[in-house]
């Protein structure tokens, strides 16, 4: 065999280029000190190193989320902290003006301060971190209270009977006495609003002065309360009565006063309802779906799978999406039961639909039933199995005046929930279906915030001793409240610390893991490159010397 020149050429080339392209491989590995630079240096470690850096992100993200909880936990904090602090002062302020050794002069100078931090509680239930409402459920771009003016009254059974509207705003409390102006009727006796001889007095400074240019005028059943130099008035959305006082003395007390004070309305949303339904196909009309438990912030659809009609006590097959529609979970039944006319349908978290014969017990293949839970928590994932609730919803810490958005249409305008002295209770109207106090319970009225410093204002600015001695008592009660509601905000802080260092672990295990397969061993990777180097060198140079590559040679 007949070795040529180029054959030669071609031989020391392929050696030339295989020894630099090694010595280039270790030079990106050491200039990356990464083992793995690209797929083909080791395709399965790059699927292992894809993996753990898809976990490292997710981690990342999670570290973020906490980050921005705590970041709404800590305002929170703050904020009902601060609130703590104000109704300590104004528990030092109900005290003095609980007092008998201080009088009208002295309750008059602490009404000023006692404004102002009623205000100032407004302010900081419209705290907001980062430009969103933390108090205000998923109500998040805009203010979560706003002042109103509302009633309190010594009147129980106008208390429970009455339906109104507050209209209009003022500066002072409004104290408005009702007598006849016939002086026919005895002191603490019964008068329709509507009746002629009723007459209205009003005080807009504490009760020093009392104006006789109120009236009540009543279209039907609407009746407008006209105090024209208060800057109220008050909407009566039928008409029931009231108990007169004594026409020539407005110190006697047997009849009914209104005081028309500051309060704050609730306008975020909330998580009180329970989950709607709605129904798709062929005679759903004629069957009752309704949703109970836990469905998480999103809807749920279920759809019928059998094949043919069956009745709510036989075998139900099943699937539901909580994506709109997009993946089903499929193979679901409803087990059996001859003993009762009703389907119970489980879905996964807890949630349960219940269907029940309006007209029909039979389900058709193809119906869908919608549930769409009524939600007010903005919750933020801190792992891959854990949540955590960010906001709050005022109304559930400070009180206030809470319209149900569900009931808004078909309350017809009725508006109505008043305070009353007696025991500090406070009673709703026979047809208040809509506007409430938003803490419900024996004791909602004395948890109630903005109710109680609202009446502490009342009373103050118009020399109530007793109704400052109720109304302290119930401060107390509302004080244990918003401290308790700090103490769950606080319970949530302590989750995201947890949270927080058991991200720190993962992240540590990850790196250390995804550095076992991609980082490169340095001093090993030098060794290697100082060796290549000196192949590279000496292909070189025997290169150089066995190729005579110059042109006399061959002359």
């Amino acid at each position: 065999m007949r070795v040529t020149q180029q054959m030669l050429f071609n031989r020391y080339v392929y050696n030339l280029n295989s020894s630099l392209t090694s010595l280039m491989d270790l030079n990106v590995k050491a200039q990356t000190q990464k083992n793995i630079n690209k797929p083909s240096d080791d395709p399965t470690g790059m699927t292992r190193i894809l993996d753990h850096r898809d976990t490292l992100r997710s981690l990342d993200q999670y570290a973020e989320n906490i980050s921005t909880a705590k970041g709404w936990l800590t305002s929170a904090d703050e904020a009902l902290m601060q609130v703590s602090t104000i109704i300590t002062r104004a528990k030092e302020l109900a005290t003095q003006a609980a007092t008998g050794t201080v009088d009208e002069n002295n309750r008059e100078q602490i009404s000023y301060e006692m404004r102002s931090l009623f205000e100032q509680l407004v302010s900081l239930a419209n705290t907001d971190f980062e430009g969103n409402s933390i108090f205000g459920g998923h109500k998040t771009d805009g203010a979560a209270y706003q002042e109103i003016m509302w009633l309190t009254t010594n009147d129980e059974d106008f208390g429970r009977n009455a339906e109104f509207t507050v209209n209009g705003s003022s500066d002072t409390t409004v104290l408005v006495q009702y007598f006849d102006r016939q002086d026919n009727t005895p002191v603490g006796g019964n008068m329709a609003l509507d009746d002629p001889d009723l007459g209205v007095r009003y005080s807009i400074d504490g009760g020093r002065n009392w104006l006789e240019d109120g009236s009540i005028s009543f279209i039907g059943s609407e009746g407008t309360l006209s105090l024209p130099q208060s800057g109220t008035s008050v909407s009566f959305h039928g008409v029931t009565d009231v108990k007169v006082n004594d026409f020539s003395d407005v110190s006697v007390s047997d009849g009914t006063w209104m005081w028309i004070r500051p309060s704050a309305q609730y306008l975020g949303d909330d998580d009180d309802a329970p989950p709607k339904v709605d129904s798709l196909g062929p005679g759903v009309k004629l069957i009752e779906a309704e949703a109970s438990g836990s469905f998480l912030d999103t809807n749920v659809t279920i759809r019928i799978d059998n094949e043919s009609d069956v009745t709510m006590n036989e075998e139900i097959h099943y699937s539901y999406s909580m994506d709109g529609g997009i993946n089903w979970v499929t193979g679901n039944v409803a087990s059996a039961d001859t003993t009762s006319n009703a389907a119970v349908l489980s879905v996964a978290n807890g949630g349960i639909l219940t269907l029940t014969s309006a007209g029909s017990n039979t389900i058709s293949p193809g119906q869908q039933f919608i549930i769409r839970p009524r939600t007010a928590a903005i919750n933020l994932d801190v792992s891959s199995s854990e949540q955590v609730q960010v906001n709050s919803v005022g109304k559930d810490i400070f009180g206030g005046i809470y319209m149900d958005p569900d009931r808004v249409l078909s309350a017809g305008g009725s508006i109505l929930t008043l305070g009353s002295l007696n025991g500090g209770r406070v009673f709703h109207g026979s047809n208040a279906s809509n506007m409430a106090l938003s803490i419900q319970g024996d004791d909602e009225y004395s948890m109630n915030l903005f109710e109680v410093m609202g009446n502490l204002v009342a009373f103050t600015e118009t020399n109530n001793q007793t109704g400052v001695q109720q109304s302290l008592a119930n401060l107390v009660k509302a004080q244990e409240h918003i401290m308790n509601s700090i103490a769950e905000i606080g319970g949530r802080e302590n989750r995201l610390n947890v949270g927080a260092n058991i991200l720190e672990g993962l992240k540590l295990n990850e790196q250390t893991l995804l550095s076992s397969i991609e980082d490169a061993d340095v001093s090993e990777l030098m060794t290697d490159l100082a060796q290549q180097q000196i192949v590279y060198e000496s292909v070189l140079r025997s290169t150089s010397m066995i190729m005579q590559l110059n042109l006399a040679k061959f002359i």
